[in-house]
C-alpha cells in the first residue's frame, strides 16, 4: 500500500516527503484539507519546516489527497498511537526491538510475546511496524522488567529474528 501511495507523487519528492511524515506521524487530513491529529490541526508550516519544504507544498499535497477517493479514505482515518518507547528509561521500562528477516511471515508476534510470558514478564505494549510502510520493519515490545538473558538467547534463535536490541 505504501508504494502505491508513494507512486500517486512519484513526479514530486517534495510531497512524498510530506506523505510520509503524515504517515509516520499518524496525521490524518480532514475535510477542508487541514492537517489534524485528531482534533488538533496541525500548522502547515510547522510541517513544512520540519521536512524542509515549503509550506505550498503541503498544501497541494492535501489538495491531491482530497482529490482521490482512495487517499481520502486513507487519511482521513489515520490516527496516531502513543508510544511508551521514548518514556521507557522515565519510567523505568525495558525496551525489546526485534528485527525480523520477513515482517509478513505470521505468527511473529504471537511467538515473541509468548516467549515473554512464559518468563512471566508483563507486556506493557507492542509496537509492529507495517512492511508496507517502513523498508526496515521491525517489532517493538516494552515490558515492565528488564529481560533475563537465556530469553534473549531463546528470542534469536527463533528462525525469523534477524536481530534483538534492547534499550
Amino acid at each position: 500500500m505504501f508504494d502505491e501511495i508513494m507512486e500517486k507523487f512519484e513526479g514530486s519528492p517534495s510531497q512524498q516527503a510530506v506523505i510520509r511524515l503524515l504517515l509516520e506521524r499518524g496525521f490524518s487530513v480532514n475535510e477542508d484539507g487541514r492537517v489534524v491529529s485528531g482534533g488538533i490541526e496541525i500548522p502547515n508550516t510547522g510541517i513544512a519546516r520540519e521536512i524542509g519544504v515549503d509550506r505550498r507544498v503541503v498544501d497541494s499535497t492535501t489538495d491531491a489527497i482530497l482529490d482521490d477517493p482512495e487517499l481520502t479514505r486513507i487519511f482521513r482515518n489515520i490516527s496516531a498511537i502513543p508510544s511508551l518507547m521514548d518514556l521507557a528509561p522515565v519510567l523505568d521500562l525495558t525496551v525489546l526491538t526485534v528485527g525480523v528477516a520477513d515482517a509478513d511471515e505470521p505468527g511473529i508476534v504471537a511467538q515473541v510475546t509468548t516467549l515473554i510470558a512464559d518468563y512471566d514478564i508483563s507486556i506493557r505494549q507492542t509496537i509492529s511496524e507495517d512492511p508496507e510502510f517502513t523498508d526496515d520493519p521491525k517489532l517493538y515490545v516494552i515490558t515492565d522488567e528488564p529481560l533475563p538473558g537465556d530469553l534473549l538467547n531463546a528470542l534469536v534463535d527463533l528462525d525469523f529474528v534477524r536481530s534483538v536490541e534492547l534499550s
